[in-house]
């Protein structure tokens, strides 16, 4: 087992990597469990594969389980979904000092996290992440956070779990293109500041989708090792350190917006594209080499992640697409920074980029 610890002052918790954890799930969540009932939170995906073995796991170390599932997908993540998980949570008598658990992807992790830092004005929680991008970023680092028709992760709170257990071997029954989505944020560390990690990438990201284990435990292992080290940095994005894990994510999200946060684009799907597009705006403005951003546009192609903005077939303009960036939560003063780069491992926060640039580049990117 990888026990990678998340170093956060005054909340410092563990990350747990293992093939086959969820079979014995109950027996690491129990000493953190001051009952023997607990509260799960999951999607009806999650639940139709695992909620036998899981609420078996939790028998076996003595804990009764009362199952809350929800329906799979992004539109989850909303006012009515966190109400709901809040209101249930309050029937079950969930108290301040109690750990309740967010069994699922990323949708699940961001509202179970969110409901639990407002429930009491904040319980605790446990982070069972099932999906990739859940296992290597969103469930470690504590931002919880719902949607609203203003945009993406714009209502939440900075709320640490109490553990997180990631088995790899729970990826098996994912379709492929969620696989592919999570690997997008893999790619991400190593785009941010780990040159030989994004080689890394270019030479397992294939096995590590066709479903090698070893692949994948080492990229979770170092994925969450790398946003341990951020976070605990920066744990609010208050220093600018942590905002490089946005790396992507202000094209990405804007891109999630003008499809409706739909299947049309997953989330890691937008962070793909919104990484290549922020490669290409750099090479543009000459900060890295036209040589560097084709890289990244042909590990992104061989891994059959979006590359090109024209092949989403959006009919809108690239003015448009700037004005969503306008509700990113990294505003300030009126002022959007943006994370751009000068090579691949040199990703930095520049606060100057001109939005009616960023909206001519985009024109251009749509034209192909």
């Amino acid at each position: 087992m990888a026990v990678i610890p998340v170093a956060i002052a005054g909340a410092p918790y563990e990350v747990r990597i293992e093939a086959g954890l969820l079979s014995n799930a109950g027996e690491h969540c129990r000493p953190f469990l001051r009952k023997d009932r607990v509260a799960i939170v999951t999607d009806a995906n999650v639940a139709a594969h695992w909620q036998e073995t899981v609420t078996a796991s939790f028998a076996s170390a003595g804990v009764q389980s009362e199952w809350l599932v929800l329906p799979a997908g992004e539109s989850t993540k909303s006012w009515e979904h966190l109400a709901r998980v809040v209101d249930w949570l309050l029937l079950q008598e969930v108290e301040r000092k109690d750990n309740i658990v967010a069994f699922g992807g990323g949708v699940i992790g961001d509202l179970t996290g969110f409901a639990a830092s407002m429930v009491k004005r904040g319980c605790g929680f446990i982070q069972i992440p099932t999906t990739l991008l859940a296992q290597v970023d969103s469930s470690v680092g504590g931002k919880t956070a719902i949607n609203t028709p203003a945009g993406k992760n714009l209502v939440g709170a900075f709320h640490q779990p109490s553990l997180v257990l990631a088995d790899p071997s729970a990826l098996d029954t994912l379709p492929l293109r969620d696989t592919r989505a999570g690997y997008a944020e893999v790619i991400k560390y190593g785009l941010i500041d780990d040159a030989p990690f994004f080689e890394w990438c270019e030479a397992n990201g294939a096995k590590l989708l066709a479903g090698d284990s070893s692949a994948r435990a080492a990229a979770i292992a170092q994925s969450v090792s790398a946003k341990a080290r951020i976070v605990a940095a920066d744990e609010k994005e208050t220093a600018g350190v942590r905002a490089l894990l946005n790396l992507g994510h202000t094209f990405g999200h804007a891109l999630e917006a003008e499809t409706g946060f739909s299947d049309r684009l997953l989330h890691g799907e937008g962070v793909a594209l919104g990484m290549v597009l922020a490669a290409r705006f750099s090479a543009r403005l000459g900060l890295m080499s036209g040589q560097d951003a084709q890289r990244i546009v042909a590990h992104m192609e061989a891994v059959g992640l979006p590359a090109s903005l024209r092949s989403l077939g959006l009919e809108c303009s690239g003015r448009r697409l700037a004005d969503h960036m306008l509700h990113d939560k990294k505003m300030d003063a009126g002022t959007l920074p943006f994370l751009l780069m000068r090579g691949i491992g040199k990703t930095f926060l520049a606060k100057d980029v001109d939005l009616d640039e960023v909206a001519s580049f985009l024109d251009k990117e749509l034209r192909g």
